[in-house]
């Protein structure tokens, strides 16, 4: 395999928590414990050995159930955790279409905030002056661009964060659930702009819950099952013994 075709190599990569092994009702009861040394934790293995490459240009999906490990795995490969063993190799820049808006303050306005979270995701102020109005045109907020953030519901939100994620062209998108927010027409909108970064070279890591979105844009999937690799292959494959093991398992 020629490595240099990657964009993204995630290698025997593992996650692990501490939790309190018993109920704790407060947190003076934590701090007491703590103070005397009494608390006892065990530990949730998110994920276990988790292995796979993503292509230039490629669009991979990750499909399990709730708790297998899906978000912790985006959050590794964003960077946003680091993991307690194993690598994560990323070429070139990225882009996390991960909680959309992270970081937005409500008291400003949709305009200022446009500002903030671009910054919070390293794009130069005069980048984002030089890509406000399209910016804002892509997320069709109209006037509500200078109302504040705290009167916009969610959908608005959602499409603020993605106008303003999406204005680059990275080498690795990373989507979760994203475009299960808003009315179908920007949802449309939306997958034709991944589309669109797809065609121009664009790899993909995607995270959906819709099997028919998968089936639509994903040609290898990673199917994880409680933090583990259950399969990996192509989607055409590997989504018919998904669908029924997920019916089985509910």
């Amino acid at each position: 395999m020629n490595d240099s075709a990657n964009a993204l190599e995630v290698r025997n990569v593992s996650m692990e928590y501490k939790m309190p092994s018993e109920k704790i009702t407060s947190l003076k009861e934590m701090f007491i414990k703590r103070l005397k040394r009494q608390v006892r934790y065990k530990t949730l293995r998110a994920l276990d050995n988790v292995s796979f490459e993503v292509k230039k240009g490629e669009v991979f999906g990750i499909i399990g159930l709730n708790g297998a490990g899906k978000s912790t795995l985006l959050k590794i490969v964003a960077g946003i955790l680091k993991p307690t063993s194993g690598e994560v190799i990323r070429r070139g820049t990225i882009a996390p279409l991960i909680e959309l808006g992270a970081g937005f303050n409500g008291q400003l306005s949709g305009l200022e905030n446009i500002f903030l979270n671009g910054l919070l995701l390293g794009y130069p102020k005069k980048f984002l002056q030089d890509k406000l109005d399209e910016i804002i045109e892509f997320s069709e907020l109209g006037d509500f661009i200078h109302m504040p953030l705290k009167n916009y519901s969610s959908g608005m939100r959602a499409r603020l964060g993605f106008s303003i994620a999406t204005c680059v062209q990275p080498d690795l998108l990373i989507v979760d659930e994203v475009l299960a927010v808003g009315d179908i027409k920007f949802r449309e909108k939306c997958e034709s702009r991944i589309q669109s970064m797809i065609a121009s070279g664009t790899a993909v890591l995607l995270v959906s819950h819709s099997l028919g979105q998968v089936q639509r844009l994903c040609r290898r999937v990673l199917w994880l099952e409680k933090g583990r690799v259950r399969r990996i292959g192509e989607t055409k494959t590997i989504l018919p013994d998904y669908e029924k093991s997920s019916k089985t398992s509910s």
